[in-house]
């Protein structure tokens, strides 16, 4: 079991920290809640069944223990990784705070897609490789990229429409 533990360590931690330190932008931080992450994998480890890949099960930690600070912190998710989303240009503009409102929107226009859509989407923000969502999917890669295309495409049309548009 603690080999099992040492290798997990050793080829998750980088991505695990680098996952969290998008999130958060806090190198300290980010190294805290990969701590936390891993003091969970250790705790939980019996109640994975293998259904689905090791490091998409340790993301899911990972994200719950992100989503747990912030609910701790009564902060707000950042926005900027959002907004990056939907055009590169989007950070340079003079934009009030509307992580609430960006937040609602994307769940409103997710939720009249597919499950399917919705699931590529996530895994994508999350950082998963198309690779990796296509086979956690049971779709081909490249119809997990034009998935995500598709739904970037209605997201961006969307924000410029109602939010760029004078």
């Amino acid at each position: 079991m603690k080999e099992l533990l040492a290798e997990l360590f050793k080829r998750y931690h980088h991505d695990i920290y680098a996952y969290l330190y998008s999130m958060c932008h806090d190198a300290s931080l980010a190294e805290d809640l990969t701590s936390e992450v891993f003091v969970e994998v250790v705790r939980s480890i019996a109640t994975f069944h293998g259904k689905s890949d090791i490091k998409t099960w340790m993301f899911s930690i990972a994200r719950h223990q992100w989503y747990q600070h912030l609910r701790r912190q009564k902060r707000q998710i950042p926005t900027e990784s959002i907004y990056d989303l939907y055009d590169a240009n989007f950070t340079g503009l003079q934009v009030p705070d509307l992580s609430d409102e960006v937040e609602l929107v994307i769940h409103n226009l997710l939720a009249s897609e597919s499950k399917l859509t919705r699931r590529v989407f996530r895994m994508r923000l999350e950082g998963y490789s198309y690779y990796e969502i296509a086979s956690g999917s049971g779709i081909s890669e490249s119809s997990a990229r034009v998935i995500f295309f598709r739904i970037k495409t209605k997201l961006k049309r969307y924000f410029e429409k109602e939010v760029c548009s004078p």
